[in-house]
């Protein structure tokens, strides 16, 4: 593995945990992949034949690998085990054993069905930390339909406020819930393990994409409980400061943030237009919000003197805020995003060299781990089950000869590789 810039990374803060990650798609693997970060030994459990949804969802591809797949499952290890049959439950069991994390994000009842739930778990492992990511929450209405970060969006009103003023409402660009959603998974096991420290016991997290999608909402739910009144779509718009959101310079789109009565008084001297500073209508952010249609007007008006560029260097100069609407492929290819060494290169036993998007934490005394490339699937399954479960290696090929588990080697030739990567 090479990292694209910086010094080379050890001592990540999690070294010595384990993570048993029972998990697919993306808030799961989102929040697993913050903890590899961390230098957590992540043993990813998949379905032998097709494993994580994610591996097939695509294009694009690099090689047999998706793109989405790749983007969420770096740093991790690959154990192929079908845990529908006993004999694969009572493999994940006895990994349990010996983990400090479970995390899973399977339907309400599955995981008690198949006897890996929390109170079996936890009576054979009484540390474990067990979080449980589902989609409505345990015994609530929604319960037993799968959580799909779309659908929480849209019931959860995230949708409602999102898109243009008089357009229809929008899910998020990324699957936004799902990502925060493994952000307070990680939190929340993060507490747990300090909790642990003290007391000497693991417990049951549970969290639910559709109390994310809520809690989310922030000042907007922190409004309408305040208010008794829905906020509408404000578009590129701030639902309290003014002016605040995009402006149509001469050759494209501009972004401006003028966050206080301050900046507004440097903003319009910088865009000469100083007679504002004495309009009743926009003194202050109160009457700006108010006002913000006719103040959208005259300042329409005055992003059309100049170019994109030509704005953003006289208001960064002034001291406001302003940025241009870049694409996805002009911001990754930033040099100061290179320079930072966000985008990492690590090798891949199948396409070689992959960029990848690498963790955008820095700590100065446990610095993150440098990443390695997700796991092809099975690729670690021999290696797990023979160190941790002491399983021999004619014991490990009966069970794949049975489908119990699945064993990928690297090394196989470039053709069976792919066909077996990708089910």
């Amino acid at each position: 593995m090479t990292a694209a810039a910086g010094p080379k990374r050890s001592g990540a803060p999690l070294a010595g945990l384990r993570v048993l990650d029972l998990t697919r798609v993306l808030a799961g693997p989102f929040c697993t992949m913050v903890l590899a970060d961390l230098g957590a030994d992540v043993i990813k459990i998949e379905e032998p034949v097709h494993g994580d949804d994610s591996r097939s969802w695509g294009p694009p591809f690099i090689g047999p690998q998706s793109a989405y797949f790749l983007g969420v499952n770096r740093t991790k290890k690959s154990v192929g085990i079908n845990i529908k049959d006993p004999r694969g439950v009572q493999l994940v069991s006895r990994l349990a054993v010996q983990s400090d994390v479970l995390i899973e994000n399977f339907r309400e009842g599955t995981m008690d069905r198949r006897g890996l739930g929390y109170s079996v778990l936890a009576d054979a492992n009484p540390a474990l930390v067990y979080c449980s990511i589902t989609g409505f929450g345990r015994g609530r209405t929604y319960s037993k339909l799968p959580g799909y970060d779309t659908i929480v969006e849209a019931l959860g009103g995230l949708m409602s406020i999102t898109g243009p003023r008089e357009g229809p409402p929008s899910k998020v660009g990324v699957a936004i819930v799902d990502i925060v959603t493994g952000l307070f998974c990680a939190t929340s096991v993060l507490a747990a393990l300090r909790a642990r420290e003290a007391s000497g016991k693991g417990q049951l997290i549970e969290v639910s994409l559709m109390d994310v999608s809520l809690a989310s909402l922030v000042n907007i739910a922190a409004a309408y409980l305040a208010s008794g009144v829905a906020q509408p779509r404000f578009g590129n718009d701030h639902m309290s400061i003014a002016p605040f959101g995009m402006l149509e310079a001469s050759d494209g789109e501009l972004m401006i943030a003028v966050g206080n009565d301050s900046q507004w008084r440097l903003f319009c001297r910088a865009i000469e237009r100083p007679e504002l500073l004495d309009d009743p209508r926009f003194r202050t952010n109160n009457v700006r919000v108010v006002n913000r249609v006719v103040l959208t007007a005259e300042l329409s008006a005055a992003a059309r003197r100049k170019t994109v560029r030509e704005w953003c260097e006289l208001l960064t100069a002034a001291g406001v805020p302003a940025a241009p609407v870049r694409s996805v492929a002009e911001a990754l290819e930033e040099e100061r995003v290179r320079e930072g060494g966000l985008i990492q290169t690590v090798d891949h036993p199948i396409v070689g060299s992959v960029s990848l998007v690498g963790s955008p934490l820095y700590m100065s005394g446990t610095p993150v781990r440098e990443p390695e490339a997700p796991p092809l699937l099975g690729e670690n399954t021999s290696e797990v089950l023979s160190s941790l479960l002491g399983l021999s290696s004619s014991e490990i090929a009966a069970l794949e000869k049975a489908g119990v588990v699945r064993v990928t080697k690297v090394g196989e030739s470039s053709a069976d590789e792919a066909v077996r990567a990708t089910g």
